[in-house]
């Protein structure tokens, strides 16, 4: 397995096999900046084009912190062009991650806090340690979660949630997130990441050709109505016999034995 490090000042990357693992490093709170912001899109958007990745996973550095947010001296001298730049910012790099072709997992070691969540709801699956604390907090300081917030957290777990942690500044444990929807697995403190690992190898057995079209799939319900889904659906999988996965994957399991994709 061919593991491979590179770092930026506060996002560091590290390949290992399939997956990416992307860790916010802004201490003492992995806060987000403009720099890394770009950054993150940056390295989403390379992970795109490398075809050996499959799966990609983003945690906090240290161990109280996934991510607090944006920092808020960011916002003390109440400058709208300031603010413009810096929800460009948010909202084109956690688009970028929410369109990434791969499965992406939050492994959510601690405090997410305002964007800090927004990362991981722009993820397709999140892992909570059980002390993690969640949170939407932005009207509690006259702003608004600009980062998908609104959208996002409303579609994991429907309106009245997200207007308890939005319009009531609620913050929920980690325990009442799986109840509600918002995380999909809880584990104990410190295994987040081992966790959000063991799923993205399970990613490595499935078709990445499939995974990239079954995600916009399943992403299209939340705009597209099932008269117009359920055509695509069936269009998309027609269009799997032009890969050499389908192929590939299909005789692998005839020979009985391990498909070996090309993700082409």
């Amino acid at each position: 397995m061919t593991t491979n490090t590179t770092a930026t000042d506060a996002i560091w990357v590290r390949i290992d096999g399939n997956t990416a693992i992307i860790k916010m490093n802004n201490p003492p709170a992995n806060t987000w900046t403009a720099a890394s912001l770009q950054a993150l899109k940056a390295k989403v958007l390379e992970l795109n084009d490398n075809k050996d990745i499959y799966a990609l996973v983003i945690t906090g550095q240290g161990e109280k912190f996934f991510s607090a947010g944006a920092d808020l001296n960011l916002f003390a001298d109440g400058d709208k062009g300031n603010a413009a730049t810096m929800a460009k910012h948010f909202g084109e790099a956690f688009e970028t991650l929410s369109a990434f072709r791969g499965v992406s997992i939050a492994a959510i070691n601690g405090y997410a806090m305002g964007g800090g969540l927004e990362v991981a709801l722009a993820c397709d699956i999140r892992i909570a340690e059980t002390q993690a604390q969640l949170a939407l907090p932005e009207a509690t300081v006259g702003l608004l979660p600009c980062a998908g917030g609104t959208q996002n957290l409303t579609a994991l777990v429907g309106e009245g949630w997200a207007k308890r942690m939005i319009l009531c500044g609620e913050r929920i444990d980690a325990a009442k997130a799986e109840k509600i929807g918002l995380v999909e697995e809880v584990v104990e403190q410190g295994q987040a990441l081992d966790a959000a690992l063991a799923l993205a190898a399970k990613v490595a057995k499935q078709s990445p050709s499939s995974v990239a079209v079954c995600k916009t799939l399943i992403q299209a319900g939340r705009t597209m109505g099932r008269k117009q889904a359920l055509p695509l659906e069936r269009e998309l999988f027609i269009g799997l016999f032009d890969t050499q996965d389908q192929a590939e994957g299909v005789n692998a399991f005839l020979e009985k034995r391990q498909p070996n994709w090309k993700n082409a």
